[in-house]
């Protein structure tokens, strides 16, 4: 694996951004409404960019993948939350489309950096801060 910091790697940045949104819309809810679907999307999104900076942490190109894996699976678990929040009338507009253009753009980042992690130490981290 490479040595580069996942900090470094502009997925890992999309989904702490993702987090850190969702953070802050969740910690002005009331408390049932913190305590259930909060927490749910609070944990999922967080679980993106943990699962991302696990992969790289893991010493292996495979398992790098299946973590990434993960993370895109805790991204569309995100999605459904955000979903219910939108539904209950829990999200302003404003807010949905804060969070869309961050999903919207971290999506398929997640996905051509699962591409581009290879089974040589030269391929793992080609995503590093591209644009």
């Amino acid at each position: 694996m490479s040595s580069k910091r996942f900090q470094d790697l502009q997925v890992y940045q999309l989904a702490e951004r993702l987090a850190n949104e969702i953070w802050t819309i969740v910690n002005d809810w009331n408390g049932f409404t913190r305590d259930t679907v909060g927490k749910q999307i609070v944990r999922s999104a967080d679980s993106i960019g943990a699962n991302i900076a696990e992969g790289v942490g893991r010493g292996s190109f495979q398992d790098n993948r299946r973590f990434i894996r993960i993370a895109r699976g805790s991204l569309n678990e995100t999605q459904h939350w955000l979903r219910q929040a939108y539904i209950r009338h829990l999200l302003t507009d404003e807010q949905v489309d804060t969070l869309k253009s961050i999903i919207d753009e971290l999506a398929p980042k997640l996905n051509a950096y699962l591409k581009s992690i290879g089974d040589h130490p030269s391929s793992n981290q080609q995503m590093t801060n591209d644009k």
